[in-house]
């Protein structure tokens, strides 16, 4: 039996999902940017050479991999709390406040991903081209920043634009702990509304146009890294429980 199209309701159903947009761009784009740095820094670790870094990062990289993305939200929205000496600290104002709590958890899951796009991307810099720069006497940080970074950037992009990509599709599970971004709205239109194919629907529709959008940056910014060579952007299975 065919469906009777409620363009009115769709209509209003778009206008009330697009007030969550602020806040999944807003988690996306803080989880982004501080798990970015806490990604250089395990790559670093991992590259260190020294045990006492590198096997920390191992650990930590194939803990946040290896569960999922929705019980770390629980574990440390829920979990947490349970401990009087965390409740006694500084560190409980942010602890008890859903959204830093989502932040913390997207954050250090898409660390654990990031820190290896970015380790891979540094071990595919030529050794011959390094060794070339340093006969011509470049130091360590000139090195670093005018020949290894650009190169491992260009080979990292594709894969950290998926990872980016993921990110914004893992805000979804905010809404678990009671967060109102496009998810979250279209809960509470569905538990008023019973109409869950329309409601999703138009949520679906909302976050590919984001990514969308966010696709077509990365692509920009790859033709801008790499002239004159087609861009590629992989495909990835999404994270645990995103959609």
């Amino acid at each position: 039996m065919d469906l009777p199209l409620d363009l009115p309701f769709l209509a209003d159903t778009f206008l009330r999902l697009l007030a969550g947009v602020p806040l999944t761009l807003r988690l996306a784009a803080s989880s982004v940017v501080l798990g970015a740095m806490l990604a250089l820094l395990l790559a670093a670790m991992r590259r260190s050479g020294l045990l006492w870094l590198d096997w920390p990062a191992r650990f930590y990289i194939f803990v946040f991999r290896g569960t999922p993305l929705l019980v770390q939200i629980f574990l440390i929205y829920y979990g947490l709390s349970q401990f009087r000496e965390i409740r006694s600290t500084f560190l409980w104002p942010v602890l008890r406040d859903p959204y830093w709590c989502a932040v913390i958890a997207l954050t250090l899951n898409t660390a654990a991903y990031g820190g290896e796009i970015i380790r891979g991307g540094l071990a595919s810099v030529p050794q011959g081209q390094v060794e070339a720069a340093r006969a011509a006497g470049m130091g360590h940080w000139l090195l670093l920043r005018r020949v290894v970074m650009p190169l491992a950037l260009r080979q990292a992009l594709p894969a950290y634009g998926n990872e980016l990509i993921l990110m914004v599709k893992a805000t979804s599970l905010a809404s678990i702990i009671t967060l109102m971004e496009i998810t979250g709205i279209a809960a509470k239109l569905i538990a008023q509304s019973y109409r869950t194919i329309e409601v999703f629907a138009v949520a679906g529709a909302i976050y590919l146009a984001i990514n969308f959008v966010l696709t077509r940056l990365v692509h920009v910014l790859e033709r801008r890294l790499n002239p004159g060579r087609p861009t590629v952007l992989t495909t990835t299975i999404g994270k645990e429980g995103t959609t």
